[in-house]
């Protein structure tokens, strides 16, 4: 049983409960466990496979997420597709809390993640100067604006350490280079460019950052997300039809990508 379309959860939008749960997998990689187990089942009536990236008691912080066993976990289930959802602070006046972002750049500013599945003896340089699958992404912003939400079609995110948030003096800096700030995002996407896989972001905007002199804590962007759930789990329904089995040239640019 495999499913061509993945969507790894990030904080607060997990609920395994939104899916028709078919079937659990527990698999095993050269790179350990993912973060929790797959869930396959059908979301409108669309196979998918859900992975709670933070795992299922949100006990993998950002900076310990295991990315390559989840992707490598993801590719083995048969997906092709991985839909992203999840929280950014906002680093532009005009991306506002509850407000949607499809993602089509992003800026690496993480320290000590491991960033590829490509080690030697031969070198392998990946193609990524659009990190972003543009069809899937349109269909999402299609289906955003058809539904009424605030969805803003291209942004940049920044993604950073963490699980820190940022000093004022860092926010204000970033301001410069990116639309929304975040912690998962890398390595997750490259390592699913590596895997010949798609990859679609929908960032949900939870809070200003600090760059605004507004508080910025967990407790915050759970509420924010919480309150805007909905938006993301309309999208998912309405986009996944239409986005089932679409080819894209995404998985050109990994040649030379890892058997598994």
């Amino acid at each position: 049983m495999t499913s061509r379309i993945g969507i790894i959860g990030g904080s607060g939008v997990y609920d395994p409960g939104q899916f028709v749960l078919e079937k659990r997998l527990d698999i095993d990689t050269p790179y350990g466990k993912p973060s929790g187990n797959i869930l396959l089942g059908k979301l409108n009536e669309v196979d998918v496979a859900f992975l709670p990236r933070h795992g299922e008691d949100h006990q993998y912080p950002p900076h310990k997420v295991p990315y390559h066993a989840n992707i490598w976990a993801m590719k083995e289930a048969g997906v092709e597709s991985i839909i992203s959802p999840c929280a950014v602070g906002s680093l532009n006046e005009h991306h506002k809390p509850g407000e949607i972002v499809i993602v089509d750049q992003f800026i690496d500013f993480t320290k000590t993640r491991e960033y590829t599945y490509h080690h030697g003896p031969e070198t392998f340089h990946l193609s990524i100067a659009d990190p972003f699958c543009p069809a899937i992404g349109q269909e999402f912003r299609r289906q955003g604006d058809r539904l009424g939400f605030d969805v803003h079609g291209h942004g940049t995110y920044v993604c950073i350490e963490g699980p820190r948030f940022s000093t004022k003096a860092e926010s204000r800096m970033f301001q410069d280079y990116a639309d929304v700030i975040g912690m998962t995002l890398v390595p997750e996407c490259q390592l699913a460019r590596e895997m010949g896989m798609c990859y679609c972001s929908l960032a949900m905007v939870t809070d200003y950052d600090v760059w605004k002199d507004h508080p910025v804590n967990f407790e915050m962007v759970m509420e924010t997300m919480k309150a805007n759930l909905h938006k993301v789990s309309q999208m998912l329904e309405n986009a996944l039809p239409r986005i089932e089995g679409r080819k894209c040239g995404c998985a050109s640019s990994a040649d030379g990508a890892p058997e598994v």
